[in-house]
């Protein structure tokens, strides 16, 4: 497996969409361009910040050939850095199959509509989901946010339609 090492300026997004305030590593061309020859479209990763391991991590692409890698709050966590902060990053190519959450999938089987809308979806929809429900710190989290998922499929809606509809409005 081809692995890539460098070192790395943590960078914050100022005004720039969806992204706006997203702390993020960029991956230079040359790098992504021997993890993944000619890939222009996301594909994820594993490997290293400093030592904090990760693994089915997203690299987006940012055009012409360079790609990023949101650094989420786990790795701020794991790795005790911040946007201007430098780190070492040493990546492959993650060829292992994300999983669903199974208690997301349990559920939303209870109803045979809702999970054909789910499994529907394409697969990266589909982590949205279930990364957000195993991200809960508390079975009552999970809980709720299987609900709202459930929610979701019942009202043909997609992740960011559902956390825009939440975020604005009480579970109705």
């Amino acid at each position: 497996m081809i692995q890539v090492e460098f070192k790395v300026k943590l960078q914050k997004f100022q005004n720039m969409g969806e992204k706006t305030g997203w702390t993020y590593i960029e991956v230079p061309s040359k790098m992504a361009n021997q993890l993944s020859p000619g890939t222009k479209k996301s594909f994820r990763v594993k490997g290293k910040i400093d030592q904090f391991n990760i693994q089915q991590v997203a690299m987006i692409p940012m055009g012409d050939g360079d790609f990023i890698i949101p650094f989420n709050a786990q790795m701020r966590k794991g790795t005790g850095k911040k946007h201007g902060d430098h780190a070492v990053v040493k990546l492959e190519v993650d060829q292992e199959e994300k999983k669903i959450s199974e208690d997301l999938l349990m559920c939303l089987g209870e109803v045979k509509e809702h999970l054909d809308r789910f499994l529907s979806l394409p697969k990266g929809h589909q982590n949205y989901y279930s990364n957000w429900v195993e991200s809960a710190k508390s079975p009552a989290t999970k809980s709720d946010r299987i609900m709202k998922c459930i929610f979701a499929m019942e009202h043909e809606m997609d992740y960011g339609q559902m956390i825009r509809h939440f975020k604005n409005n009480k579970m109705r």
